[in-house]
């Protein structure tokens, strides 16, 4: 039986609006391309069109041979779950095209692959050939198209620019290695395309199979936190990086601290200068399925078990356990987020002149060299959005996730939709750690808690030492976790393996059983975030709430995508914080301090 591959996309220019779809068919045993097919469509949707593009797809395929089995590769995830039957089908324009294309071909002759947008470039072409030529008036032509041939011109130098990679299994660091090496290599000005798609498969199958596989901060095992150095009196505060693959230096875009590094009170920072690298072995729950997900990373996830391992306790500490928390200090008036060092001159740890010739009058280390030039750029180049020094106090939220329960340790989803446990022993006793810890600071002047009944005694036990009382808010609840709720990870991985690729691929998927999805999460906590920001303004506000929520707090005051959330580590009785100015910029002050639990 011959087996075809249909790839497929559609494309809408201001969705609506003109849009167009591409398919292609090639053949699975030897990667020839069988048939092409693309059309322009007048206005519509993206959605809309990609449908098109599937369905055109299959029957090209069935044209060349119906007993073939096919399967189908697209970038819409919309469409390979719908069509899959794993996501319900709502909108009335799908139905009909969904269910002319399930009459193609028999459904067992039919599989669906979604793959990334870079994988797809060769349909992709053919959409954009398609709406070029409406533009034009036109119709699209196969005589006068160049996709086929530009995407093998592509897959070619790509080809040409990698090194050989190592095989291993998902998550190994060799893959990792080789990956980001090609990434780095691809960048030569001749090479512009190739330098494209390495970067884009070294995402998709570096950071992919990476993603949780470390429990320390942003499980960046043996990544160093490439803070620069700041201006005198600043902390550095290494950010949640993501990272090329598990144990992978350099392999990130690692950012700076944010804010001037300031810490929350502007004190002078124990640490001054780059972050100490912060090595995390990996801890996962070994389940070799999971691409290397682990709970502690999967929201933090089996959401509330994310309680570090021995080895991740101490991440966070070297850049941050010093720097105290709460009212804005000298450093709050250097506004939101951008490089710690483009707010003031670089201060003496901080190099920018010439580099020095080594003992006996050899070149200066190319390395050096490099960080000079880095240096120089970094203080010479304005950041985007640095706001001005006059903007006032900023609403400083210290974000507190609360201590632990019997489900923490073992790592089960644990979300606003289970058994809602109190805290543990060891989950008391950490709440009255963080409590000594913030009335020896002094600078919390409200406690808002979710309603969930470990959070609530998290606040008690906090309030009471402060003399505070406590203001309940149902927009700081965690995530529900539907059918998961009380699950491991390896569990939900064995009971409901489709439901857990597609919510750990796609913000938008739900978890089993009709839970809430990260997207759905992220604009419930936007507006609580709002309001509290409104009601707090100049005011230091201590927030007592769950992993997800406190992680997307983080993820949208740094504008950093959904798949973040898999990228930072949250300890149970963590401290965070992140100050809000009046032009709504935000900048992250202190993340996952677990100093005072030590």
């Amino acid at each position: 039986m011959r087996e075809f591959i249909v790839e497929a996309d559609g494309g809408s220019r201001g969705n609506p609006g003109p849009a167009g779809y591409g398919s292609v068919v090639i053949d699975a045993a030897t990667g020839e391309t069988l048939a092409e097919r693309a059309e322009y469509i007048g206005v519509a949707t993206n959605n809309v069109a990609e449908y098109r593009g599937l369905v055109a797809g299959l029957r090209a395929a069935r044209e060349l041979d119906p007993s073939a089995e096919v399967h189908v590769r697209m970038d819409s995830k919309l469409v390979v779950e719908q069509m899959s039957g794993r996501w319900k089908i709502k909108h009335p324009d799908m139905k009909p095209l969904a269910a002319e294309a399930a009459r193609v071909f028999p459904s067992d002759q039919v599989t669906y692959e979604w793959i990334p947008r870079e994988r797809n470039k060769h349909a992709d072409r053919l959409a954009n050939e398609a709406m070029d030529a409406g533009k034009r008036g036109e119709q699209w032509s196969a005589s006068a198209s160049t996709a086929d041939l530009d995407t093998r011109a592509s897959r070619s130098v790509a080809a040409a620019a990698a090194p050989p990679e190592p095989t291993g299994p998902p998550g190994d660091a060799a893959v990792g290695a080789a990956r980001a090496r090609a990434a780095l290599a691809s960048r030569r000005p001749t090479a512009e395309t190739a330098a494209r798609a390495n970067d884009a498969d070294a995402y998709a199958t570096g950071v992919g199979t990476g993603i949780g596989t470390g429990t320390g901060v942003g499980a960046t095992a043996g990544a160093p936190a490439a803070a620069p150095s700041a201006a005198p009196g600043a902390s550095a505060v290494a950010p949640a990086v993501p990272a090329a693959g598990p144990g992978e230096p350099g392999a990130a875009a690692r950012t700076p601290a944010a804010a001037g590094g300031a810490a929350a009170t502007g004190e002078p920072a124990a640490h001054v200068g780059p972050a100490v690298p912060v090595v995390a072995p990996a801890a996962g729950s070994g389940e070799p399925g999971a691409a290397g997900r682990t709970p502690a990373a999967v929201g933090g996830a089996a959401a509330e078990a994310g309680e570090p391992t021995a080895t991740s306790a101490p991440a966070a500490a070297p850049a941050t356990s010093a720097a105290p928390v709460g009212a804005a200090g000298p450093a709050a008036s250097v506004a939101p987020a951008g490089p710690a060092t483009s707010a003031a001159p670089a201060g003496p740890s901080t190099s920018v002149g010439p580099a020095a010739p080594a003992p006996g009058g050899q070149p200066p280390d190319v390395k050096a060299a490099a960080d000079v030039r880095a240096a120089r750029a970094v203080r010479d180049v304005p950041a985007a959005g640095w706001a001005p020094a006059d903007m006032g106090a900023p609403a400083t939220f210290v974000l507190l996730r609360h201590g632990e329960t019997p489900l923490t340790p073992q790592k089960r989803f644990s979300g606003s939709g289970g058994s809602d446990p109190s805290l543990s022993g060891a989950g008391r006793e950490q709440a009255e750690r963080v409590a000594a810890a913030l009335a020896r600071r002094g600078t919390i002047q409200a406690i808002v808690a979710s309603p969930l009944a470990r959070t609530r005694e998290t606040a008690a036990i906090v309030a009471a030492r402060l003399g505070l009382d406590v203001t309940i808010d149902d927009g700081l609840r965690e995530t529900d976790f539907g059918a998961w709720e009380g699950l491991t990870f390896g569990e939900v991985r064995e009971r409901h393996p489709r439901d857990l690729d597609a919510w750990l691929a796609d913000p938008e998927a739900a978890p089993s059983g009709g839970g809430e999805s990260f997207a759905a999460t992220a604009a419930r906590i936007a507006v609580t975030r709002d309001r509290l920001v409104a009601a707090h303004a100049g005011r230091t506000v201590l927030l007592v709430s769950h992993v997800t929520p406190i992680k997307t707090l983080l993820r949208l005051a740094l504008g950093a995508p959904p798949e973040s959330l898999f990228r930072m580590e949250l300890s149970a009785a963590s401290l965070s914080a992140v100050a809000y100015y009046a032009d709504g910029n935000a900048s992250v002050r202190l993340f996952n301090d677990t100093s005072h639990l030590r």
